[in-house]
């Protein structure tokens, strides 16, 4: 009988089981990668982006490593956000089924922290949550986080922008000195460097990252918005979309408020997902989406980054992220394992050069409209850049030609001649240029 993919790992068979539970066929580049490195207790550094299966790439080799017999914290994760923090401790949960006797406790902010006080009196050996819930009750001796052999950090990007690496900073100061760190991260920004240099020394480092960023099973379209609003393309998409679960993606909640007033004013129901909701609200959110209560989510870049839902067929980017790594993130949502999906952006022309720069990171779009009810292959929206490069090369190459009158009075209508005697010769070189081009495919037949 033929080895499962993942016991080259040396796994436990019991997280075999799980694997199989999971069926999970082979490992993704990154779980091939780091699970050996994990299992070998070294500090790592992670780049990879959203749905490459990294949650099992460190959460297996943690399982590996924990002893039940031993009644105390052995590895910390921590996450930027609640839902985050969720999800991974659902994944952990899973693979304690399997692995009998490991106690996974997850503690978060937005919580009773005096439940959270009593329930840490029976230490878990993996712990997972957020820095400052993990923190808080650290210092007060609750949660013996200062045992644990190793330390997993999530989105530490992110921990960046939400302000939380200070508190990150205070779990991993709490460590011995033979404890090991992991840092995964999509992007590696300066200001996370201190931090790096701080407590990872001699790291090891696993980057995912392919040239070109388009995923097979997603499909990705670029649809103008000239001439029209985008709440009124939205709408004319929503009438030729039937999707599963559609994520919609503004830039701010302003625009994420007032893009959810536009559409439930046409009968259609949404959900909502925002730094703005409440922690009650937006746990009742992604209780009704997970529920699947709503065909469509508007959303912030928050879930884009800190909140996994499944079953996303479509994304659609109501707003060109100002932030282009967001544009990773968000498309991230959908197309994961071995499903299908389809990425739309739209874009109005003030938004033209952040596409330009999306497509620079090696996105490749097709360029499409709404017309009569479907979806309608059009020109690339930077065919008319192109031609504007190609015009302001030729203008440079050619205008010395033109007898400029350097004088300081100028005479009535020189500006108008020469522009004029410009355009001409600019049409006599790509004359030429076509003659010249003629007579080169000759010769070639």
């Amino acid at each position: 009988m033929s080895k499962h993919p993942f016991e080259h790992f040396n796994l436990d068979s019991s997280l075999i089981d799980a694997v199989k539970d999971l069926n999970f066929n082979k490992p993704t580049q990154i779980q091939n990668r780091v699970i050996p490195k994990i299992i070998k207790q070294t500090n790592l550094i992670g780049q990879s982006q959203t749905g490459t299966g990294k949650s099992h790439a460190f959460l297996l080799p943690l399982m590996q490593l924990i002893n039940p017999e031993v009644q105390e914290p052995q590895s910390i994760v921590v996450a930027p956000t609640r839902e985050l923090a969720q999800q991974l401790f659902d994944v952990a949960q899973q693979l304690a089924r399997f692995k009998q006797d490991v106690n996974v406790k997850l503690f978060i902010g937005g919580t009773d922290i005096e439940r959270d006080r009593q329930r840490a009196k029976q230490q878990p050996q993996l712990v997972i949550g957020t820095p400052t819930r993990i923190n808080d009750l650290a210092r007060n001796g609750e949660l013996h986080v200062h045992l644990a052999s190793y330390l997993v950090i999530d989105e530490a990007d992110l921990m960046i922008d939400l302000g939380l690496i200070e508190d990150v900073d205070h779990v991993a100061a709490r460590l011995s000195s033979e404890a090991h760190i992991a840092v995964f991260s999509a992007t590696i920004p300066k200001s996370l460097h201190p931090f790096l240099n701080k407590y990872l020394e001699n790291p090891d480092y696993v980057e995912i990252n392919n040239k070109s960023q388009n995923k097979k099973n997603i499909e990705f379209y670029l649809i103008p918005t000239k001439g029209d609003s985008k709440v009124t393309k939205t709408l004319k998409l929503i009438d030729i979309l039937n999707p599963y679960l559609c994520i919609i993606f503004c830039n701010s909640r302003e625009n994420a408020d007032a893009l959810a007033e536009e559409l439930t004013k046409e009968g259609i129901k949404v959900g909502m997902i925002h730094g703005g909701l409440t922690p009650r609200e937006r746990k009742q959110q992604m209780k009704r989406i997970r529920n699947l209560d709503y065909q469509y989510v508007i959303a912030s870049d928050l879930a884009s980054r800190g909140i996994d839902i499944e079953g996303v067929s479509h994304v659609i980017n109501f707003d060109v992220p100002h932030e282009l790594d967001f544009f990773t993130h968000r498309v991230g949502r959908t197309g994961r394992g071995q499903y299908k999906g389809i990425a739309i952006t739209l874009y109005s022309p003030d938004e033209d050069e952040n596409v330009m720069l999306i497509e620079e990171k090696g996105y490749h779009f097709t360029n499409v409209d709404v017309k009569n009810g479907e979806l309608k292959e059009i020109k690339a929206h930077n065919k008319r850049h192109t031609r504007k490069k190609q015009d302001d090369h030729l203008t440079q190459q050619v205008k010395h030609k033109v007898k400029r009158n350097n004088k300081k009075k100028v005479k009535p209508g020189y500006k108008k001649k020469f522009k004029k005697e410009l355009e001409e010769l600019k049409r006599q070189e790509r004359k030429q240029y076509s003659k010249k081009q003629r007579r080169i495919n000759k010769k070639k037949k």
